[in-house]
């Protein structure tokens, strides 16, 4: 038995839920927020056996693809920059980070 965490992006979250759903994959979905851009994002922790594994696995990569997004850059509080205004940085969001764990013992009450 392994467990799988799934970080994955908000935008993709409803999609891959309804994937583990049909693929009959119990899942548990936390609501959780990234540290670089501070946006939502959902962890799915999944409790699954060795041989569905990669099953799970490709389902997260097929739901949650990586894109490019503009955010703006956060404003300096340098004096030397006085009068610089913020402007939009392309960076690339979504996709998921995915751990793979071993189970020591599964318990369900």
């Amino acid at each position: 038995m392994k467990l799988i965490m799934a970080i994955v992006q908000d935008k993709d979250s409803n999609r891959l839920a309804n994937e583990f759903i049909d693929a009959n994959i119990r899942a548990t979905k936390l609501s959780s927020t990234g540290g670089f851009l501070k946006a939502g994002n959902s962890t799915f922790i999944i409790g699954i056996d060795d041989e569905r594994v990669e099953e799970a696995l490709d389902l997260i990569k097929k739901t949650c693809q990586s894109r490019k997004q503009y955010v703006s850059t956060p404003m300096s509080l340098d004096i030397s920059l006085d009068g610089q205004v913020p402007y939009p940085v392309e960076v690339e969001v979504g996709g998921a980070t995915v751990f793979v764990l071993p189970v020591e013992g599964f318990h369900h009450y």
